[in-house]
């Protein structure tokens, strides 16, 4: 018999009232007084239950309706709740594609940032990031849809600048491309990237070294070494020491600032730098010479860190040794410069093998299968042209006389 309106009305004692009318439809009325409807039916050997709305919401026509549209789907060979699930997920689909359209450039510029800057070391890049977007890139693109980029916005952010502030230009262009690049993974855009430079924004831009020369970090003369050293002896601070340790171990700024006492054993003449703390992200070995052993015996051991800064438990500041060379007269050199000049004098001083004398210097091998072959460190061979830079370094003005290779191979 099927159900009439004033019956739908009475019925609240728990359980299923079938409807007459049509098959399968079913008044459900659950123990916390819920009430909906229900289309049970049998699908390849299975029994399946299809809710069909609450009765507040749905009229008992309304439920046949729906009811009714479902069994014409059993007839066809579709199951209605698949039906249903794809219809949602579809739904879903285009309503995230929506919501995707509508995400600007600032805001996936910032969730980019978020996703990788947990990843960068260098401090200095990772404020910068954020700021030369707001600076040069949001102006001309940073309210508009990250889909709609396309290559005159992105020319409209860097053109100004490119060549003026040729490097600032070239790494906004990168950190613009990087971030069209996750837009696209994050399904935000589709397409190329209007921001990569081979085969596009090259073809209207100038390159970077028709427009600017390379600057390469100041270097101090083989000539005046010596000197230099002798005159950084004579100044006091942690950060002259730290300087000098720096020029005797050819190493970089922040190897050397971020060096802790449990990095060096004194006793075996070794620092291993861990590899999270070098640009190759591999560890590297530091043969300690017999002036480096001094520096380091003399420094107070107050902290985790070789060279304290002015603060309890925090290292000197990555501009201290360049503070050193402004106290000392010498704004015409740089720190990392002290590598080209071991580099140099490496080259035009001694026959020390190129290949010894880049492992010292801690560069990544350029050749896969050279890379692949050279398994060790050159430990001893390192030793030996170390400790002939340093003595090249305390001592008195020489001759440019070459060193003996000393049965290196």
């Amino acid at each position: 018999m099927a159900l009439t309106t004033k019956q739908v009305a009475k019925l609240t004692e728990p359980g299923r009232y079938g409807d007459g009318e049509v098959k399968g439809l079913y008044l459900q009325v659950t123990p916390t007084g819920a009430r909906s409807w229900l289309l049970r039916y049998e699908r390849r050997g299975r029994e399946r239950a299809m809710g069909l709305g609450p009765v507040e919401d749905f009229t008992l026509e309304e439920a046949r309706e729906r009811a009714r549209k479902a069994r014409q789907l059993l007839k066809g060979g579709v199951d209605p709740i698949d039906a249903r699930n794809e219809e949602r997920a579809s739904q879903a689909a285009e309503r995230a594609l929506a919501a995707a359209a509508n995400v600007t450039f600032s805001e996936c510029a910032e969730q980019y940032f978020k996703f990788h800057s947990r990843k960068w070391n260098n401090a200095k890049h990772s404020a910068q990031f954020l700021s030369t977007m707001k600076m040069y890139a949001y102006p001309a693109m940073g309210k508009l849809p990250v889909s709609k980029i396309d290559n005159a916005l992105v020319i409209k952010a860097i053109k100004p600048i490119w060549e003026t502030k040729t490097e600032t230009a070239s790494r906004v262009r990168g950190r613009i491309e990087a971030i069209l690049d996750f837009a696209k993974t994050c399904g935000y855009r589709t397409g190329e990237n209007p921001a990569a430079w081979d085969g596009n924004l090259a073809n209207v831009l100038p390159a970077r070294n028709t427009i600017a020369k390379v600057k390469h970090h100041a270097a101090l003369p083989l000539a005046e070494v010596s000197g230099f050293m002798a005159q950084l002896a004579t100044r006091e601070g942690i950060a002259t020491r730290a300087l000098e340790f720096t020029i005797l171990n050819a190493s970089r700024t922040g190897e050397v600032i971020g060096s802790r006492w449990s990095e060096i054993d004194l006793d075996a003449k070794v620092w291993i730098i861990p590899a999270e703390r070098m640009k190759a992200k591999k560890e590297h070995r530091v043969p300690l010479t017999g002036p480096c052993l001094e520096l380091l015996k003399a420094l107070p051991r107050e902290g985790n860190f070789v060279f304290l800064g002015a603060r309890k438990g925090v290292p000197i500041s990555n501009m201290a040794m360049a503070e050193v060379l402004k106290r000392m007269g010498r704004s015409d050199i740089t720190v990392h410069g002290f590598r080209s000049t071991f580099r140099d004098w490496a080259a035009e001083r001694t026959s020390y093998p190129n290949h010894v004398v880049e492992m010292a210097l801690a560069h990544v091998v350029g050749n896969k299968v050279e890379a692949a072959y050279r398994r060790g460190d050159l430990f001893a061979k390192r030793a030996r042209l170390m400790a002939d830079w340093a003595k090249y370094c305390i001592s008195p003005k020489r001759s440019g006389d070459v060193l003996p290779m000393r049965g290196l191979k």
